[in-house]
């Protein structure tokens, strides 16, 4: 099966949408299907003899603001339609709804090709803390008239599916995530870094690993943090990614460890070498984050949805304070230092979970909705 990957984003840009797709990728190379790539030009990465494997087709794109190294990718239709003359995939899959997703949608459908679409990003919801809240209706219609074009869309979990259901989105399958437990292992702990944070063995290491941006209710994180440091004065707080909110967060709080962003086996060692993981965002699909901290057994404090729901049983396998509730953010945070001691229950069950559920089971789900959506597509009675 000839399948065709179409993405805003891709590794080594990193965010949740980028990571996805490199997987998603990976795994279909792995089963011996033909993939190729429609994507952005990455002005900072791309280099002669990048883009080898799989086949990839550049488009030009342009910087999204406030998101330093993210590129949109403008419309591609004709690109594609001639690039497909030669070989046109079996299936699409459209991870970002931008105007290359829409222009890919259209050649697509003109060439008979079925598309499935990923439901990464809660745009709707981001639009509220850029101050943009009057178009959330407009960017939700627009969202649904999207997907509502593909053959079906993929979202991560089924509280999402139901959401968007009872939002006039059609034909919603789910597809998990999975995390590579040997990448995110609690075996790559430094006690280096450690020391560079001025924190003792048992001094317990809180940490925030994505974007440092609005959207991802930082300043909760911070605050919550600014409560556990007064119980113990010895806890530090480490910040590790970049966003708009990077350079005024770093001035106001010069207590806290900014590390910039972070990839590859000096990630891994971020999350093993701390103790507890703050994840307050409420505008997340998923949350590949969770499973991170999860593998690398950290103590989760993120609200009860998404990956958090999904994977973690509280106070067994993390904490999860009801959705939205701040002052119950903040007392978990304070709670989970009795997790940080001799006692690491919470910590060690969350990474046997987290061992359970590798990307191959994923991939298996992803191949069979990819082949039901040509098959589909073979059975549709055709137009004269």
């Amino acid at each position: 099966m000839h399948i065709c990957f179409v993405t805003e984003t891709y590794w080594p840009e990193i965010n949740g949408v980028a990571m996805t797709m490199q997987r998603l990728v990976e795994g279909m190379l792995e089963r011996g299907h033909q993939v190729s790539l429609v994507r952005p030009r990455q002005q900072t990465y791309d280099r002669p003899g990048c883009c080898e494997q799989p086949h990839t087709i550049l488009v030009t794109g342009m910087l999204v603001p406030g998101y330093r190294g993210i590129h949109i990718g403008l419309p591609g239709g004709g690109k594609l339609l001639q690039s497909w003359k030669n070989e046109t995939p079996d299936v699409l899959y459209v991870a970002t709804e931008g105007p290359l997703g829409w222009s890919a949608l259209k050649a697509a459908k003109k060439r008979g090709i079925p598309v499935l679409s990923g439901f990464h990003t809660n745009f709707h919801s981001y639009a509220e803390h850029y101050r943009l809240g009057v178009l959330q209706k407009f960017i939700l219609g627009y969202l649904r008239r999207f997907h509502n074009d593909t053959n079906g869309t993929l979202v991560p979990n089924m509280k999402l599916a139901n959401t968007l259901g009872s939002l006039g989105f059609a034909n919603v399958s789910v597809l998990e995530r999975g995390v590579d437990s040997q990448r995110f292992h609690p075996r790559h702990r430094c006690q280096q870094l450690r020391q560079g944070w001025d924190a003792a063995d048992d001094d317990p290491v809180y940490l925030y690993v994505g974007r440092v941006a609005a959207e991802k209710n930082i300043a909760l994180a911070i605050e919550a943090f600014r409560h556990a440091h007064r119980q113990n004065p010895c806890a530090r707080f480490v910040v590790v990614g970049d966003g708009p909110l990077y350079d005024t967060l770093q001035k106001e709080n010069p207590d806290i460890i900014f590390c910039g962003m972070q990839t590859g086996k000096a990630l891994a060692r971020y999350y093993a070498a701390a103790d507890i993981f703050l994840f307050p965002s409420e505008t997340e699909t998923f949350g590949n984050v969770t499973l991170e901290a999860m593998a690398s057994g950290l103590a989760v404090v993120a609200y009860d949805y998404a990956a958090a729901q999904l994977h973690i049983s509280d106070r067994v396998t993390g904490l999860l304070p009801k959705f939205g509730d701040r002052q119950a953010f903040i007392a978990d945070t304070i709670d989970a230092l009795q997790h940080t001691r001799s006692d690491r229950g919470v910590r060690l069950l969350a990474r046997e979970h987290a061992e359970s559920i590798g990307w191959h089971r994923i991939y298996d789900r992803f191949e069979s909705l990819l082949l039901d959506s040509v098959v589909e597509t073979l059975n549709q009675p055709q137009v004269a």
